[in-house]
């Protein structure tokens, strides 16, 4: 009786052994060729189905690549520029708005030059001292893989709205898709920040002044330190000639600001006469 479940055994072994055997020399004697073809034809047609059915997939974007959306941050912000903040270290891109760049100067109603980005940038950091903590709400990243969000004050105020709305940032229609219209139409009829004089919008700014650089990675306080130049003058509009104290700082502001020029009104390369 073992004798016998053993050659039984023995026969399904050598079956079995010899079936993949049989299946190996087909394989084999099939060209490479038609191999490849098949494996292509059915990757077209598996392609032509998700297509087909592609409303019934999901979405697929970084967002989704980069795993679930971070949720809201809170805290007491320091402000980069007049759009940008950083809370617990996470810089947070304001959403919809632009506003002018730390180094970006516009012209007041007189014509008068003055550092708009600068005081986008205070503004901002006395509306957002008024009542902390602020809390920002993810939207997306940018690609600096800052956290762009729409935020609020502790007492409910939008920090992107009150930006706009007192000429301190323009909506940006590229990303808002006018989500801050009515506040820039207020703001321009009542001519306050930027639409007191002239200025040039930020993104157009940036494009003139590309460098290929990230943003501004100082906060404001050390940003306002660095304007210090070398000789110890601040690089800022003075306006008049009687806000200067003598001839050497005249000259100094006319050979090295951008604004400079303003002081030397007949063009004879002397600024503010009166002093010199």
């Amino acid at each position: 009786m073992d004798k016998h479940r053993h050659d039984n055994r023995s026969d399904q072994w050598r079956r079995r052994t010899g079936a993949r055997r049989s299946r190996a020399r087909r394989w084999a004697s099939v060209p490479l060729r038609l191999i490849a073809v098949t494996v292509t034809a059915a990757g077209a047609l598996a392609a032509q189905t998700l297509l087909q059915h592609s409303d019934r997939l999901p979405e697929i974007n970084l967002s989704n690549l980069l795993g679930p959306k971070p949720g809201p941050i809170v805290g007491v912000a320091s402000v980069i520029d007049g759009d940008t903040i950083e809370i617990h270290g996470q810089r947070i891109r304001f959403n919809g708005i632009d506003a002018p760049e730390s180094r970006q100067y516009c012209d007041d109603a007189k014509g008068f030059e003055y550092p708009c980005g600068r005081r986008s940038a205070e503004a901002l950091d006395s509306f957002l001292a008024a009542s902390r903590p602020v809390q920002c709400t993810f939207v997306d990243w940018d690609r600096y893989h800052r956290f762009v969000g729409d935020c609020r004050r502790a007492d409910g105020a939008s920090v992107e709205g009150w930006m706009v709305e007192h000429g301190q940032a323009l909506d940006w229609p590229r990303y808002s898709h006018g989500a801050y219209a009515q506040q820039q139409a207020k703001a321009e009829a009542a001519k306050v920040g930027l639409w007191v004089g002239k200025f040039q919008a930020p993104w157009e700014w940036r494009a003139e002044h590309a460098d290929g650089t990230a943003p501004s990675r100082q906060p404001l306080g050390i940003i306002s330190r660095r304007l210090v130049v070398q000789s110890g003058y601040p690089c800022e509009p003075r306006r008049t000639c009687k806000q200067i104290g003598s001839c050497d700082e005249a000259q100094w502001y006319l050979q090295n600001c951008s604004w400079g020029g303003k002081l030397d009104r007949d063009g004879d390369g002397v600024a503010c006469e009166r002093l010199c």
